[in-house]
Order: C-alpha cells, then structure tokens, then sequence
C-alpha cells in the first residue's frame, strides 16, 4: 500500500479530517474517511496528497530555525493496488512534497495556517480559471483564497535555486512582499506521467470581482492585447493598452509611496538573483459597477421567486463572489459582514482600496525568469529588429528593473477634487504582518 518516504511507518491511504473551525491549538479528531471527488484524476490525488502532507505535519513539532537541509528536502509517498474510493482516486499513484518544512514556515509568514490552507484546498475540488490556457492547469480553490499553477521540471529546479534567498526576503520584509507568496510545491504522478504544481495566494479578491485587468512590463514594444484576447470575458491588457484607454491608478501620495518602497525592495532583490521578465498584475474593481451587477441579480432572483419555493435557487451575486465558511477566508465572516468595495487586508493582502470607489489588487508575477543564455540570445535578436534604442522586453536584469519601476511609478495619479475622498480609507489602518524581533529567527548557516 503506502509507504512514506524517510519515514519508518507505513501509511494507510485512509486520512484524517481537518477540524472545521480556525484554531492555533492542535486538535487530534478520530481518524475519519476523507473522499476526495474531483473530476480529473490529477486533481484528486493532489487533493489527497496534501491532505495526507497536512496531517503528518501536524504531528511534527515544529523546528526551532530551518537549516541547508530543508531547502534540500522531500517527502514522497507511493500509493498501488490502492482499492477503497477506486471511482474517484486511481489505484496506483505517487505524490511527492518539496520542501515541506520550508514552505510550512513561509505559510506562518504569510499569516496562513495549516489547517485552513489544507480546507481551502481540500474541502471541495478547485476550479479551473478563467485564464486556463488549456495546455496546462491553472485552478482556484474553491473559496478562491489559492491559485494552483501547474509549472515545468524546470520551473521546479529555477524554485529550488531561489527558495533560500527567497525565504531570507521574506523574513526580512515580515511577509510583506508584492511577490508571489509560495505556500507549496509538489509532484503528482499518474499513469507514468508527472505533473509538478505551485500553490500561491491569489492576488485577486476572493470575494471582490475584477472588472478590469493588465499585465504591466514597462515595454511598448509587442505589449499590445491580441485580438483574441480582447474577445474574453475578463481579457488581460497590456502596457500599450494601458496607455492607450489613459487608464491610472488613483492612489494618495501616502498609499503610492508606501507601495513603491515595497516594490522597489522586491525588485532589488530579483536583480541581486538576476531575475527579469516579470510583470506587475493589476486588477481593477469598480464599487459603483459591482453594485449595479448585484442589483440586477437580486432583481433577477426575485423574479424567479416561484422556482425558489419549488426548491430551485438563484445564482450567486456578480459584483462580488459569496464567501466560505471555512477555510483561509472563513474565520473574517464571524466578525462584520463586508460592504460594498470593502476587503480583509489579512485574506485580501494585495489590495488597496481608492478615493474612486475602486479597488486595486497589484502583484508582481512571472518571478522565475533568470538572465540565462537564451535570454541574451533573444536579447540581440530583438535590437536586430527593433534598433538598439527600442524599449524592448528582453534587457539586462538591471536595465529591466530601472524601466520597470519608472514605467510604475507612472501609473499613479492623485484622486481627481470632490472624489469619495475617505472611502475604504479604514483597510490600510491594518498591518497584517507586524514586525517583531522574533519574526528573524533564522539560521546563519543559510
């Protein structure tokens, strides 16, 4: 059956439960069968496997500080003539866990718990996204908190070479950090073939619908949305589109230069580790639409009324997402409902909330890029094309990073006079990762 990887025990496929309410104390719950009903045989294993990945944690003290070794580590578990929920797991599978001890630290950082990451993940199956290119999976959890990319062997190998530095950054920021925040990474094989995935916070809202989205390099050259792309239902625009519609991001000067500093430090360190290409992701939501959109629908429910009674219900609201009980954003809903444009800054950390009744969700994407051989041979290719002047993409990390942030730090614009000056002002009193001199315990030996 299943036997755990630098463990001496054999561990049955049969799983325990997470407790459905948030708490920091470790509850052992009677062992309970977990059935794990995704469609897609990849997805229920990857469910399973963290699961699986979670529990054993949870028996584990936590370390003092991480040593090199952590950043080394794997667990792998391997799973045949596995019988019991055969319609929804196949009977033979393996699922490995990189790092386990490193990413469980980063999830502390991030203000994440272990059993509200393993709900968010493993309560209901994800999603697809709408931005799935189809050639490789690209998920919600179902309360929309995580996004589970599916990357290359490559992508795993780039992960490794950058996790240490990385995690230091993240220690010395307090979490606080416009980069991806990586919460796991993990292999699944099924049938002979191998699929590796990395869990990361959604960068947008988990309740607040995006209107509007760009994927901003500080490049005109080729930074133009296809024609294709415009069609979509929620396209992503680019640096000329952006220009061109003469959109901004309406900020205070506080809020801008609170924001710059944070970027400037996370672009710093991807040029110490030779990183480029990556964008800065901006999704915009529009307050005064999303509550036209949840008017229509509501309008639309009560409409429907007699099929109500029947026992056939509404859909949901389209301005905003419904929210779970559970998981990463469930505890918040115990607290105060959420209003028109209002968001959790400790679920919603990306955010931030605009005199123009809009809010902005703005993180950098795309962080695993290194300036290797074929970037420089792009490089020339390019300035062949397009002159040696031409505000090209592919540039040394240094010169990608100094256009970057200009092009950024051009984007703001003070709130017009007479705006909703004030509103949504109350999320940013919050700092969701305050500092303290424990938060820098880490080994030297890094």
């Amino acid at each position: 059956m299943a036997a755990l990887a630098n463990s001496g025990s054999a561990s049955s496929p049969m799983v325990l439960l997470a407790p459905k309410t948030k708490t920091k104390k470790k509850h052992f719950v009677q062992q309970k069968v977990k059935v794990f009903r995704a469609s897609d045989p990849v997805q229920s294993v990857f469910m399973w496997g963290v699961n699986h990945s979670i529990n054993d944690l949870n028996q584990v003290p936590v370390p003092v500080m991480l040593l090199p070794d952590d950043f080394k580590a794997n667990t792998k578990i391997k799973v045949n003539n596995h019988l019991f929920n055969k319609e929804n797991l196949p009977g033979h599978f393996k699922f490995k866990e990189y790092c386990p001890q490193v990413f469980r630290n980063l999830r502390e950082r991030f203000g994440i718990e272990d059993l509200d990451y393993q709900v968010s993940l493993t309560r209901s199956p994800p999603m697809r996204s709408a931005d799935d290119q189809g050639d490789s999976l690209l998920l919600n959890s179902y309360d929309r908190t995580l996004v589970v990319k599916q990357i290359s062997s490559e992508d795993v190998a780039d992960m490794h070479n950058i996790l240490s530095e990385y995690h230091q950054h993240i220690v010395k920021c307090h979490g606080s950090t416009l980069l991806p925040q990586f919460l796991g990474m993990y292999r699944v094989s099924v049938d002979s073939e191998e699929t590796y995935l990395i869990v990361m916070r959604n960068m947008f809202s988990h309740r607040l619908v995006v209107h509007r989205k760009y994927d901003l390099k500080g490049s005109l050259v080729d930074r133009e949305a296809s024609d294709k792309e415009r069609v979509k239902e929620l396209p992503t625009f680019k640096d000329k589109d952006f220009r061109n519609n003469m959109q901004k991001v309406y900020v205070t000067e506080e809020q801008k230069e609170k924001f710059m500093e944070k970027l400037n430090k996370d672009v710093e360190f991807l040029v110490k580790l030779k990183i480029m290409d990556y964008s800065l992701l901006l999704g915009i939501h529009d307050v005064g639409r999303a509550e036209r959109e949840d008017d229509e629908c509501e309008e639309a429910v009560n409409e429907e009324e007699g099929e109500v009674e029947n026992g056939v219900t509404g859909g949901p609201m389209v301005g905003s997402y419904g929210t779970s009980p559970e998981g990463i954003a469930g505890y918040m809903s115990s607290y105060k409902p959420l209003g028109p444009g209002e968001f959790d800054p400790y679920v919603d950390v990306y955010a931030v909330g605009a005199p123009q009744r809009e809010v902005y969700f703005m993180g950098l994407i795309d962080v695993l890029t290194q300036y290797d051989t074929k970037k420089k041979a792009a490089h020339a290719a390019k300035t062949v094309k397009h002159g040696a002047g031409a505000e090209i993409s592919t540039v040394h990390p240094e010169q990608y990073a100094k256009r970057f942030r200009d092009f950024i730090s051009n984007i703001f614009a003070l709130p017009p006079p007479g705006g909703q000056a004030g509103f949504l002002t109350f999320q940013l009193c919050f700092d969701p990762f305050p500092s303290s001199d424990s938060d820098l315990l880490v080994s030297d030996t890094l």
